[in-house]
């Protein structure tokens, strides 16, 4: 799922004046609010569960859009990656390793996802309505928006993804795979508050609350 997070995330991480506690989050708000032009770029940690490791996999890095048609997750903890996606190709590279790249068009559930995220970092509804159910909760204060996908093959790998958000900002992704461990990204304010001595409980409620201002 690391392409679905990385079309997922960049660009998103924003801070703006709070609105009323009292105002619902309805997803045409949360929407327009997330979307943003490039470039932009945020420092992101993310956590993969296993049942073989006694905490989560913790990886750091930062996501950049350094244009409307490129996207990029530079890792550099605990292994140093960076994978590009740009005009229908991915592109992974490894200090000391020749790079690998793969049209995304030889799975169509990527191709797809590029689509439909390139929606919501538009803002565009009505596109991303055609491939996910949207179902916001929360005040504009304290948001979540969640994705389930609606079609078939997409539901093969992916039962859905939420957003959690404290005003314009998005600050954890919680992608939940058709088979597999909870992947959570803390993007922005919340990933720099995730300080390596915090407990996989602690980081939890960190993405999941609007953690202290």
């Amino acid at each position: 799922m690391l392409t679905l997070t990385l079309l997922c995330s960049v660009g998103l991480a924003r801070t703006t004046a709070a609105e009323p506690a009292a105002v619902t989050a309805d997803a045409g708000w949360i929407l327009k609010a997330l979307a943003q032009p490039a470039p932009m770029r945020t420092d992101f940690v993310e956590l993969r569960g296993s049942p073989l490791l006694k905490q989560p996999l913790r990886i750091e890095g930062q996501y950049q859009r350094p244009d409307a048609a490129t996207l990029v997750r530079a890792v550099s903890k605990p292994y140093v990656e960076t994978t590009t996606l740009r005009d229908g190709q991915a592109s992974i590279v490894r200090p000391g390793k020749p790079p690998r790249t793969f049209a995304l068009s030889r799975v169509p559930e990527l191709a797809q996802l590029q689509a439909s995220f390139g929606a919501l970092l538009s803002g565009d509804r009505t596109q991303l309505e055609k491939q996910y159910r949207l179902a916001p909760q929360g005040t504009r204060e304290h948001w979540t928006l969640v994705l389930t996908p609606l079609d078939a093959k997409l539901k093969g790998t992916l039962r859905d993804i939420t957003l959690h958000g404290r005003d314009a900002e998005l600050r954890c992704i919680e992608t939940r795979p058709a088979k597999g461990d909870l992947q959570r990204t803390l993007l922005g304010t919340a990933a720099t508050s995730a300080t390596p001595a915090l407990t996989a409980e602690a980081l939890a409620n960190l993405c999941r609350t609007v953690g202290a201002r």
